[in-house]
């Protein structure tokens, strides 16, 4: 887990605390995988890594299927970014 980031300072949109655990799994899953987002939940949500698999798109973690083809993260009032879906069929 770390600090959340401040991604108009950043070069990257991967929590620093993410950045080796998404490369490997990348580059260890099959082709037809992939992750394209993530996000550690910063303690206060859980972790999710969006993946897409041969045109389904779903969260690794929890196995929740995401409907959408972008914006899969909301922001609550603090700033915090979560997939609804996995909060509500936690």
């Amino acid at each position: 887990m770390c600090k959340k980031t401040n991604y108009k300072s950043s070069n990257t949109r991967i929590d620093k605390c993410m950045r080796n655990f998404i490369t490997n799994l990348n580059s260890s899953l099959k082709p037809n995988i992939r992750a394209i987002a993530c996000c550690c939940g910063h303690g206060k949500y859980p972790m999710t890594v969006v993946v897409k698999r041969d045109g389904i798109i779903y969260d690794l973690v929890s196995g929740e299927p995401i409907p959408r083809k972008r914006k899969f993260y909301k922001r609550d009032k603090q700033g915090f970014y979560y997939i609804p879906e996995v909060i509500e069929n936690k």
